[in-house]
């Protein structure tokens, strides 16, 4: 029997954490003990459930294989890690018999545990969804265990649904590894490509056996460079999928040869080679690819001569947005449909550009919002049904669906015409800017009228901003939102809290204080509730990973900044103390980055209203008396194309906003930033130019790689490389923390360098934190002391 026909409407995922976070809940509770293991998988079979449930209400078929089987507990990088049993040989003493990996085990591979610091987490593609890094060398073990994604299958065609499990695939699950510590210089986990491909056979097999009638991998690293040069007619990728399209498997009743039927997808850009769109599609259909997908909102349309190779093989066309909530113009998209489906002479099923995991659940579940917005926006929900109405239309024509073509277009409309949405003074303010707006003085003569104001001493110590947002700080929040305390209770609790924060800092012996931004929901919803042009979610929640969840606010119009609005908290915070605190900003690239940002102007002129309103916050922080200002861009590296033409572009404009928002400051005013869970090497450059005075970057869990390419390039402003990972509730001993020190100045001069956590302290509890700031203290004097003695 040969496998079904693809459905005609599908997604590629759905998020996962649950409409009012069921599963962080759950995962929260198992990892304090609150909840076993077994409470925590009946948590996550119930959120399971209702999504299957919720789906077929949208409009998808249950027995299709229209819904993926993409129900990961923490990520899907660490699902597929799992399911090849792919191991680092730290970790080895946690496989089962059969080189599985548990529950329980796959925790300790996200979260560390005792000495061994978990995997790597840095970001998935150009998104905010961080992914936990595969470590591959030359000996590490490949095997078929995909048995929780198998039991997944089969408990859900037990209860009458089929669904199609997800995988990331072979070659971008090897594109996105590091080598291993230990494996030999130069390693490429690709060279273990024919193993991982042996090992996804036979998890096709497990699939099959558990009732799958298709299986999706996602291949999105086709869509980088070094994944696009693999694309190429008779590359690796045409090797690897001829393999595991002629595998044969036994699983009589899936397919001609026994395994499920394959659909791969490329989401986040053009998969192969952007000036021959659709070629790598082509490859796919080839090779015995049944279904393949393109990302058509981020991505190329494939050329009329791709798609009439594509022959048999489904076309999904990835037309509704995954990653950003504006209303589809159904219109517009099904011209574009209709023009595939006729070029390609087969039929094209509709689909999403990337899974729908980048967006929140249902814009009905919110109450918050603006009375206009709404109308204007499209969540997961949405989107599901936005697929299933284009599909409707693709098969049946225009009239099935004229009441839902005639609402799009009422809800284009409006939006276009709203008031705010253009702001004549935000328009004329950017248009006025010249270069004296973007520069500073120079970078030597600002270090020497800094250090004449702050007297630092050397390898000087910080945090990034936030210290923990405890039960009591949300507790006091939600009550105050709800107006059960008054606003001046409010601010007294506040004040209490940031008192306690800066005496803690005071008894640790930190060099330069934090106030801990109690007040703080989120480091950039708190800058869109107080900036015009936004809109801030109520139940908006986005995975970021494991159990952390974001809200991204909604940048609708024109941006500014009507008042000052964290300068009375730091006023206060620094009239308790006589060491330096900074004032702390989100800088512009972070704040759309972290939001969904709106499609009808480009981004670099949406940048530079944020920047401007920032610059007006740092003014107002000076005139305070505020000698250090920190600016957060920990998403500069997030948002770099994935492809290196596109890249010096976006540098140039996200460089430049930033430089608009802190070139104001008086030279006697250190300018901080941060950059997080990226791979800095490739944006040395831009972080350089943006022309801070201090930059500190998240490295303790890569064991400081970075400073080899800070002394490569040779930075010479004050650095801080992250010495304590606060995404572990580990606590680094002084030792540990000792070592990373050694490891910095080794590579870099002792009076750039700065000792700080890697990121903000926002979701720890206070005795690890405690704890480990008083070893990374411990260890930076202990460092001075070594350096005064050789001297």
């Amino acid at each position: 029997m040969t496998a079904k026909t693809f459905p005609a409407a599908t997604i590629l995922g759905y998020p996962r954490i649950g409409p009012n976070r069921e599963l962080k809940k759950a995962l929260e509770a198992h990892w304090s003990g609150r909840l076993d293991e077994d409470g925590l998988l009946f948590e996550a079979r119930k959120v399971q459930d209702r999504t299957v449930r919720r789906l077929v209400q949208l409009g998808l078929d249950a027995a299709d294989s229209s819904i993926p089987a993409d129900f990961a507990l923490y990520d899907q990088v660490l699902d597929t890690t799992a399911a090849l049993g792919a191991l680092p040989s730290r970790f080895a003493d946690l496989a089962d018999s059969d080189g599985g990996v548990g529950t329980a085990a796959s925790f300790v591979l996200a979260r560390g545990d005792g000495e061994r610091p978990p995997l790597e987490l840095t970001k998935w593609f150009d998104t905010n969804y961080h992914y936990l890094v595969p470590e591959i060398g030359p000996e590490t073990c490949f095997a078929a265990v995909a048995h929780q994604l198998a039991g997944i299958v089969r408990r859900q065609k037990d209860r009458g649904a089929v669904l199609r499990p997800v995988l990331v695939g072979p070659v971008t699950y090897l594109l996105l590894a590091k080598a291993e510590d230990g494996a030999p210089a130069g390693f490429d986990p690709l060279t273990r490509i024919d193993d991982a491909v042996a090992a996804y056979v036979g998890i096709l097999g497990q699939l099959a056996e558990a009732g799958a009638e298709w299986v999706q991998l996602d291949e999105p690293g086709l869509s980088t460079d070094a994944g696009a040069a693999l694309a190429a007619p008779g590359g690796l990728v045409e090797q690897v999928y001829r393999k595991l399209a002629e595998a044969p498997v036994a699983a009589p009743g899936r397919h001609a040869n026994g395994r499920p039927a394959l659909l791969v997808t490329t989401g986040y850009g053009t998969a192969g080679d952007p000036a021959r769109a659709g070629e790598a599609l082509a490859v796919l259909a080839a090779v015995g690819v049944e279904a393949v997908h393109a990302d058509l909102v981020r991505g190329s349309l494939p050329s009329a001569e791709a798609l009439r190779a594509l022959g048999g093989t489904r076309f999904v066309a990835g037309i509704v947005d995954g990653r950003n909530v504006w209303r589809n113009n159904l219109l517009s998209s099904l011209d574009v449909l209709e023009d595939l489906q006729a070029q390609s002479g087969a039929a094209v099923s509709v689909g999403t550009s990337t899974s729908l995991l980048h967006v929140p659940h249902d814009v009905a579940a919110e109450s918050v919002l603006p009375a206009h917005l709404p109308a204007w926006l499209s969540f997961a929900d949405q989107k599901v049904r936005e697929a299933a109405v284009l599909a409707r239309g693709l098969a049946e024509g225009r009239s099935s669906i004229a009441a839902e073509l005639q609402n799009a277009e009422a809800a284009l409309r409006s939006r276009a015409k709203y008031d705010g949405v253009v702001s004549p003074a935000v328009r004329q303010r950017t248009a006025a800017l010249g270069e004296a707006d973007f520069t500073r003085g120079p970078a030597e003569r600002r270090a020497e009228l800094q250090q004449a104001r702050l007297g630092l001493p050397v390898l000087p110590t910080t945090t990034i901003g936030s210290f923990p947002q405890t039960g009591e700080v949300r507790r006091a929040r939600a009550a105050a939102q709800k107006g059960s305390i008054t606003e001046a209770e409010y601010e007294q609790f506040l004040k209490e809290e940031i008192a306690r924060v800066v005496a803690l800092q005071e008894e640790l012996g930190l060099d330069v204080l934090v106030h801990g931004e109690p007040e703080r929901n989120d480091m950039v919803q708190y800058f869109a509730e107080n900036f015009d042009g936004f809109a801030a979610t109520g139940n908006g929640w986005v995975q970021s990973y494991g159990s952390r969840c974001t809200r991204p606010s909604i940048l609708w119009g024109d941006v500014s900044r009507p008042a000052a609005f964290t300068v009375p908290w730091t006023r206060y915070a620094q009239s308790l103390t006589r060491r330096p605190l900074k004032g702390m900003l989100t800088g512009p690239v972070t704040i759309l980055a972290w939001s969904f940002v709106r499609d009808d102007q480009p981004l670099a002129e949406t940048a530079n209203q944020v920047a401007l309103a920032l610059r007006d916050e740092i003014a107002d922080l000076e005139a305070a008396g505020t000698g250090i200002v920190q600016v957060d861009e920990p998403a500069l590296r997030e948002l770099l194309p994935l492809r290196a033409a596109d890249q010096a572009a976006y540098l140039d404009w996200s460089v430049r906003a930033f430089r608009l928002a802190t070139s104001g400051a008086s030279d006697a005013t250190q300018i901080h930033t941060h950059l997080c869970y990226s791979e800095f090497g490739e944006v040395i450059a831009a972080i350089a130019a943006l022309d801070a005075d201090v930059t500190s970057i998240e490295a303790a869990r890569s064991r400081l790689e970075v400073v080899a390419d800070l002394a490569g390039f040779g930075f010479r402003r004050g650095i801080g490389p992250g010495v304590y990972d606060i995404h572990s509730p580990r606590v680094p001993s002084r030792e540990e923390i000792a070592g990373l020190i050694e490891t910095a100045l080794a590579a870099i001069p002792v009076r750039q360098l700065w000792i700080n956590p890697d990121c903000g302290l926002k979701t720890r509890g206070y005795e690890e934190t405690a704890a480990s700031l008083r070893n990374v203290v411990a260890a930076a004097k202990a460092a001075r002391e070594t350096l005064a003695v050789r001297a």
